[in-house]
């Protein structure tokens, strides 16, 4: 049986072309480095089997062969698919558990008893209740209380809207691409014939209405579709208010919504309410209902909701107030996040859950869209009354990715203005050597004495270059050189064009902390907090910020790695400051033994990139991590960095 270990061993395997060491596999699944050489040996045999092997390189860690290929494809299928196998994988942590404790109760029809969860999970008694914790957490967040009637057992209680969207997240396999092998506790009722009748259904009305749905989306909506009539057939149905039913029925989403439903009411032969009918409407309402244009012409700011373009516009302002990105005017921004965030609202006005199968790669990969995104998401909190959860956030991330991506592609030569206060001539001789120098990378806009800078507009310049000193705060970067050009000047403005800045300047030895023994997330924090306010770099109120931005979104971004930092500047400049840890910790739902706190100065005006894309990169190597995590003093850690 490959369990819930074993696939996180084989997943990293899969992933990292040079060899893994069990002591890194050990720590990803918070055990012994004996228990991951059992389930290594386990594993081994498992996928011999199945076309590969996994090879012990002394001295390195494993390694995975593939030497059949299709053989091997087949067995991945197998396990991505296991609701197809009568190898089932039983559930094995608290997590799969719980999961497996909510389909149950959402799919049942009768009262539910703890010891047959226990006997079905092979699990004790008071193992079941304790799981019974985290789910009752779960279930709040979808307004669904768990009761429990004495000598019956366990049933769910709760509005049947919310009962409905809590089942689309569990009782579902989203990860299936066949819709109706993921549908386990409805299949009794629906035929495969019958999901694809309720998609071809779909299709023509959308084709029919040119209507612009994304594949998600149309699966999201066949998915309802089902459960609303497996539940009007066993006598459940939706209650919404006559006011709240009103307004929907005034939408032209419902008008969709009239047909889909007379075309699923002749094939099934029921008689769906007119509360149902507003129901799918609600979901097509969580949509992007966008007619597509009967020309070429692009989309322009003309199609888009005035409320929603001013939404749109706010946030990306609040960001480029705090990030510095240089996206806040982008059009194509502008016009995909309007796009989303109309369905988006819809959707959390109405309570409905989306899921994000991206979420996890976002974060790994995107850190700063996905950072950029929590404050955005918050500034439609503010503005629009509504909840945005981890799930929106990750997809208004991916807008903002796309722009940070876009701008990095259109940047072109950076523009510079040279400032000298020795005199025409010194002036020309950096103008030449600069535009010698970095002839397809700066541009050279102009040339100023000190005494005029003030005047000077800056709104076009991306640097200065300055042989005199600047005291004053600028809103554009300045390099200090000498008048007469070294190479010491040369690299440091190679530096900043080509965002090549040495990663070394990021970390202080003071601010470096190896090996520690801590076993919370709390008491990493408290003590980074202690020595940053010993050093008079933060306040007092400083944690209360970092626990601010940890209750919106863990910051553990998986492979080890935890990043936290405030919810908004605090500091008077950007620093990083690292503590890794003897084993790992839990941090949100992931292990955690190395953590870097990072902070940026309040109002900077620096460009940061190069830093995101180091704790990027950080993010996704396992290979440095561990050799990070493993590092005694800051010599061998900046080594392990560099």
């Amino acid at each position: 049986m490959l369990t819930s270990r074993m696939r996180v061993i084989l997943k990293k395997l899969m992933t990292i072309d040079a060899p893994v060491t069990g002591e890194f596999l050990a720590d990803i699944n918070n055990v012994t480095s004996r228990t991951t050489r059992e389930d290594i040996k386990k594993l081994d045999a498992l996928v011999m089997n199945h076309g590969a092997q996994i090879q012990t390189l002394m001295g390195k860690g494993y390694k995975l062969v593939v030497f059949q290929e299709k053989k091997f494809r087949q067995f991945l299928h197998h396990i991505a698919y296991p609701e197809l196998s009568k190898d089932y994988l039983q559930p094995q942590s608290p997590e799969e558990r719980e999961a497996y404790i909510i389909r149950k109760l959402l799919v049942s029809d009768d009262y539910v008893k703890i010891e047959q969860l226990a006997d079905e999970l092979y699990v004790s008694k008071s193992t079941v209740q304790n799981d019974l914790k985290q789910v009752k957490s779960i279930l709040n967040h979808y307004s669904i209380q768990l009761h429990s009637r004495p000598n019956y057992g366990l049933e769910l209680r709760g509005d049947e809207l919310k009962l409905r969207f809590c089942m689309a997240e569990y009782v579902v396999d989203r990860s299936s691409d066949c819709t109706e092998n993921g549908m386990k506790g409805l299949s009794s009722s629906l035929m495969p014939t019958d999901f694809h009748a309720i998609s071809a259904i779909i299709m023509q009305q959308i084709s029919q209405h040119q209507i612009s749905m994304s594949d998600i989306a149309i699966n999201n909506l066949l998915i309802h579709i089902a459960i609303a009539y497996k539940r009007i057939r066993s006598g459940n149905h939706v209650n919404l208010q006559p006011s709240e039913r009103s307004q929907i029925e005034k939408q032209s989403e419902y008008q969709v919504a009239l047909k889909i439903v007379k075309d699923v009411e002749e094939h099934f032969n029921v008689v769906f309410p007119k509360e149902e009918t507003a129901y799918i409407a609600i979901h097509l309402l969580g949509t992007k209902m966008l007619s597509q244009p009967t020309k070429v012409d692009v989309l322009n700011e003309q199609m888009i909701d005035d409320t929603i373009l001013a939404i749109s516009k706010k946030m990306l302002a609040k960001i480029e107030e705090e990030y510095r990105l240089g996206i806040e005017h982008d059009k194509e921004l502008i016009i995909a996040l309007s796009l989303h965030l109309k369905p988006a609202i819809n959707r959390y006005k109405y309570g409905m859950n989306i899921r994000n199968p991206l979420l996890e790669d976002i974060k790994k990969k995107y850190p700063l869209a996905f950072e950029t995104a929590i404050l955005g998401g918050l500034m439609i909190e503010k503005i629009t009354d509504t909840k945005i959860d981890e799930n929106e956030i990750g997809y208004i991330a991916l807008h903002i990715g796309a722009a940070i991506e876009r701008r990095n592609l259109n940047s072109g030569p950076k523009r510079c203005l040279i400032v000298c206060a020795s005199g025409f001539g010194t002036a020309q001789l950096i103008y030449y050597r600069v535009k010698t120098q970095f002839r397809q990378s700066l541009d050279v806009v102009g040339i100023t004495e000190l005494y005029k800078l003030k005047a000077y507009n800056l709104n076009n310049v991306d640097l200065i270059i300055s042989s005199v000193p600047i005291i004053e705060n600028l809103s554009v970067p300045v390099i200090e050189v000498n008048a007469i050009l070294g190479n010491n000047d040369m690299k440091k403005i190679g530096q900043f064009i080509g965002n090549q800045r040495n990663i070394s300047g990021y970390f202080q030895e003071n601010l470096i902390f190896l090996q520690k023994d801590f076993e919370t997330k709390k008491e990493v924090l408290h003590f980074l907090h202690q020595k940053l306010l010993q050093l008079g770099h933060v306040n007092k109120s400083y944690l209360d910020n970092l626990y601010v931005r940890e209750a919106i979104a863990p910051t553990s971004f998986g492979n080890l790695v935890a990043i936290p930092h405030p919810i908004t500047p605090q500091t008077n400049k950007t620093f990083l400051t690292v503590c890794t840890l003897k084993k790992a910790i839990t941090w949100g739902n992931k292990p955690v033994q190395f953590v870097c706190l990072l902070n940026v100065k309040k109002d900077s005006q620096e460009d940061l990139q190069h830093m995101y894309d180091l704790l990027g990169r950080m993010v996704n190597s396992e290979t440095m991590i561990h050799q990070l995590i493993k590092a005694s003093t800051f010599d061998s850690f900046m080594s392990a960095l560099r």
